[in-house]
């Protein structure tokens, strides 16, 4: 009985100190875009002479669509705990689904994102569309 009891509390501060050290790492933090200033700056960290001139975020801000003054279209997703980034090319396709904007990038390796914009949705699909005639 004591024996069962000595090996319950060593298991939970294992799984304390676990917990803790995760924490620490910063592992499995439930990361989220919060402003279009923390967007811009990635997209810059991502693509150096990309200037942003309209943002469209996620409203649970796990993404984010931006363009630049040339057209070009940015989607930024969450992965993992951080945020990857890509220039929406000639692969693309987008789906429209009332304020619901699924995009794949056309990469294997950056799988398709489904984004809230909210009243935004239609007319980012509709310059989607045309991005992919201007090509």
């Amino acid at each position: 009985m004591i024996a069962a009891a000595i090996q319950l509390g060593a298991s939970f501060a294992a799984i304390l100190l676990l917990a803790g050290l995760a924490r620490w790492l910063g592992l499995g933090g439930d990361i989220r875009l919060r402003s279009a200033d923390e967007a811009r700056e990635l997209a810059r960290a991502a693509a150096g002479d990309f200037e942003p001139v309209d943002i469209a975020l996620d409203r649970a801000g796990i993404g984010a669509l931006l363009r630049d003054s040339a057209g070009r279209v940015l989607l930024l997703r969450r992965h993992g705990v951080h945020f990857a980034a890509r220039l929406l090319g000639d692969h693309g396709s987008a789906r429209l689904d009332r304020n619901f904007l699924t995009i794949d990038a056309g990469d294997r390796s950056f799988s398709a994102v489904t984004l809230d914009l909210g009243s935004d949705a239609p007319a980012w699909a509709a310059s989607l569309r045309r991005l992919g005639d201007a090509r």
